[in-house]
């Protein structure tokens, strides 16, 4: 379970997408949090917290830092123009490891990825956001998911691309809902601070940082 957790949070941690003001720099925090209709699995869910997230982002690039008793460290950085993404795991169970590649090499089987725009909107921070409803398919369990998008933020969205997902705008409000060995878990991701301000081009570096290991393809897959 654990494992196909990890992905899914790191999927949730690529989130970044479209405001009134159009803004094209800036940094976002993010807050997650995990349930449970399990006691055992919401008991140990309980016992991690919510995960903050800082998200970093210039045009078509973006960073975005996590860490949590779950995950570890985590690191995303994404480059929408060359197609390439870099994630960094500093973990108990793994180490060190780092996976690099295209977009495009998404564990996200994109022929099943259904979109549906919903007839809802909600204002998160002031920005006017749109409904949308996903179902996807990680590494064989289905995910569904509720989007709520603002257009006023122009910073590229890499979750919604590694889905295929023709949703318009950023996520500023997700739920994501996956069953694991009969368990349900919900994860539920929410915009909590929107910063415009310059950001320096080295938090989106595509050189590997210093100890990190190329984590093998059985470490992937498993």
């Amino acid at each position: 379970m654990k494992k196909l957790l990890v992905l899914v949070v790191a999927l949730t941690l690529s989130f970044v997408g479209y405001s009134q003001n159009k803004i094209n720099e800036g940094k976002l925090i993010v807050t997650q949090k995990m349930s449970s209709d399990n006691e055992q699995a919401n008991a140990q869910i309980a016992s991690m917290g919510n995960t903050v997230t800082t998200t970093y982002f210039k045009g078509k690039k973006s960073r975005t830092e996590a860490s949590s008793p779950m995950t570890g460290d985590m690191i995303v950085i994404a480059d929408g123009a060359t197609n390439q993404m870099i994630t960094y795991m500093n973990n108990p169970m793994l180490g060190k490891k780092y996976v690099k590649g295209s977009m495009d090499d998404s564990q996200v089987d994109s022929s099943k990825v259904t979109v549906k725009k919903g007839d809802k909107t909600k204002t998160i921070l002031g920005y006017e956001c749109q409904q949308y409803f996903l179902t996807a398919e990680v590494q064989g369990q289905t995910m569904e998911m509720e989007l709520y998008t603002t257009e006023a933020i122009n910073a590229y969205s890499q979750q919604t691309t590694a889905l295929g997902a023709d949703i318009g705008g950023f996520p500023l409000y997700s739920t994501i809902n996956v069953s694991q060995m009969g368990m349900n878990i919900t994860i539920t991701s929410e915009v909590t601070e929107i910063n415009e301000e310059s950001v320096s081009d080295d938090k989106f570096s595509m050189t590997i940082l210093e100890g990190y290991e190329e984590m093998a393809q059985p470490e992937i897959k498993n």
